[in-house]
């Protein structure tokens, strides 16, 4: 059984009712007033977004800049600390010119439909909790309201682990999406608004709100901050983290593309403003799998790199969502039906090793599959020995694993704009778990690198063994087959993410 398969891949809502397990990553980014709305004088109709990498310092050479120029390219910006330019050209041939210059490194259109894109349909929604349904949740003495339906929080021990502490206002996590609401009354008392950015032309855009999301656009971002880092107030849920900061990095556009520039610069705004832990509950647009024999794939896989490993260098923890299509990610070959999402898509089979879904698949990325109330993979979830590093609770569908009372719903309580709160699923909600679950370590070892908070956070997870065989719908066949032992496996990774081991190890 595989599920449906979406664009909108990392997060999925499942509608009241809808026994199906399916995936989303969600959808867009950018107010019509944020940087998007108005591309380089250079574009037009024709004009793609292009990245350009040169050697990491200094930045493009004078060279490179007369090249870039006379094949009809503008620069929008350039990191010149990882060396990846952003340029707008309408020459069709602009990237296969700019590669044969000496100092070039590689070069790729970051997309295949004209700046700024098309229009698209969001595929999904997020279950809002209505007020009779807050009313009759029940919650234990010292809980917030609605915790009681957080049946993931005591899944990886996150209500023992807030006896003893919730965090430090010291770390930060990043929520590197599709905008964050910080009006919300359970994410305003933690919000980091230094932190705060909005990425989505390819270039910071640090007017006061930029960050959220607009009212039509998706609510992705502001579940993934509210299940990190809600505050512990009196008031609605409570985040896994609820007393570390949390900020809006904003780099999905108002068409829902995470598209590669924007990312860059989600990751280098990061590393340069004491980000701790990077949440990356996305895929970066077009591509499903960017495939590194493609000269343009190729490009994207190593500007996105360069940021990633920029922002872990300066300290950043970085925690990606391996992805709803229940894809082996270890096989040999996985067919694609998605990609380019954002023009006319269609069948290729790519060999995951070999074509990777950025940014989950870099190195030194925690990559995290999903699993549901009865602690087993989610129905959705891609797995993979090798790829998957760690688990948490993402939800599925109550038709397949079913909460304890007083949970009702099988899906991932989250924050949702204008001071409402719903349940989405997908490994979009695991990967925030585990981000807070890394804010925790960090907290209790706040000169911690990297290195070591994420081989805390290996060893302290709950060794799961496979589940086999899986049969998640009951229907008589192997829905997806596992393999490893029980300390590693293709599920499960080191096991189920543990917080109460995090404080107190």
């Amino acid at each position: 059984m595989t599920a449906p398969h979406s664009r909108h891949r990392r997060a999925l809502a499942i509608p009241a009712g809808l026994a199906v397990a399916a995936s989303l990553a969600f959808l867009p980014g950018n107010p019509a007033t944020a940087a998007e709305a108005a591309p380089s004088p250079a574009a037009d109709a024709t004009s793609l977004s292009y990245v350009v990498n040169v050697a990491p310092g200094h930045g493009p050479s004078a060279s490179v800049r007369k090249a870039i120029a006379k094949a009809g390219g503008t620069i929008v910006t350039s990191y010149d600390r990882i060396g990846v330019v952003v340029v707008h050209s309408a020459n069709p041939d602009f990237a296969k010119s700019v590669r044969k210059v000496r100092g070039v490194q590689s070069a790729g259109a970051t997309r295949t439909a004209p700046l700024p894109s098309a229009a698209t349909t969001d595929t999904g929604a997020p279950k809002v909790l209505s007020g009779k349904e807050m009313a009759a949740a029940e919650a234990a003495e010292g809980q917030d309201p609605l915790e009681g339906l957080q049946w993931d929080l005591p899944a990886i021990k996150a209500d023992k682990a807030h006896e003893k502490t919730l965090g430090s206002q010291k770390v930060t996590v990043a929520v590197i999406d599709t905008g964050v609401d910080d009006t919300h009354p359970d994410i305003a008392p933690n919000f980091d608004r230094n932190a705060s950015v909005n990425c989505v032309s390819g270039k910071p855009d640090t007017t006061d709100g930029a960050w959220r999301p607009g009212a039509a656009e998706s609510p992705h971002g502001t579940h993934v901050a509210g299940e990190i880092a809600a505050a512990k107030n009196g008031v609605g849920m409570t985040g896994v983290a609820p007393g570390v900061k949390v900020s809006g990095i904003k780099v999905s556009n108002p068409d829902g593309f995470f598209y590669t520039e924007a990312v860059v610069c989600g990751f280098v705004w990061a590393a340069e403003h004491g980000v701790d832990v990077t949440n990356n509950s996305y895929y970066t647009d077009p591509w499903y799998f960017n495939c590194k024999n493609d000269p343009d794939q190729k490009a994207l896989v190593e500007a996105v790199s360069r940021a990633s490993r920029y922002a872990e260098k300066k300290g950043a923890v970085n925690v990606a969502a391996a992805g709803n299509e229940n894809y082996d990610l270890s096989s040999d070959q996985i067919t694609d039906p998605s990609s380019p999402n954002d023009t006319t898509p269609g069948d290729r089979t790519v060999d995951p090793s070999e074509c990777l879904d950025i940014p989950t698949q870099l190195p030194g990325v925690v990559t995290v599959a999903s699993t549901g109330a009865k602690g087993l993979k989610s129905s959705f979830s891609n797995h993979g020995l090798g790829v998957i590093d760690i688990a948490a609770p993402g939800g599925d569908s109550t038709a397949y694993q079913t909460p304890a009372p007083p949970a009702t719903s099988g899906l991932i309580l989250g924050t949702l704009p204008g001071g409402k709160w719903g349940y989405m699923a997908g490994t979009s909600m695991a990967s925030p778990h585990v981000a807070g679950v890394a804010a925790l370590i960090k907290s209790t070892h706040p000169y911690a690198p990297p290195a070591l908070v994420k081989a805390l956070l290996y060893a302290q997870a709950d060794a799961t063994p496979c589940t086999k065989p899986y049969d998640i719908d009951g229907d008589g066949k192997v829905d997806a087959v596992c393999e490893g032992s029980k300390n590693r496996n293709g599920f499960y990774g080191w096991g189920m993410a543990d917080a109460l081991d995090a404080v107190r190890w």
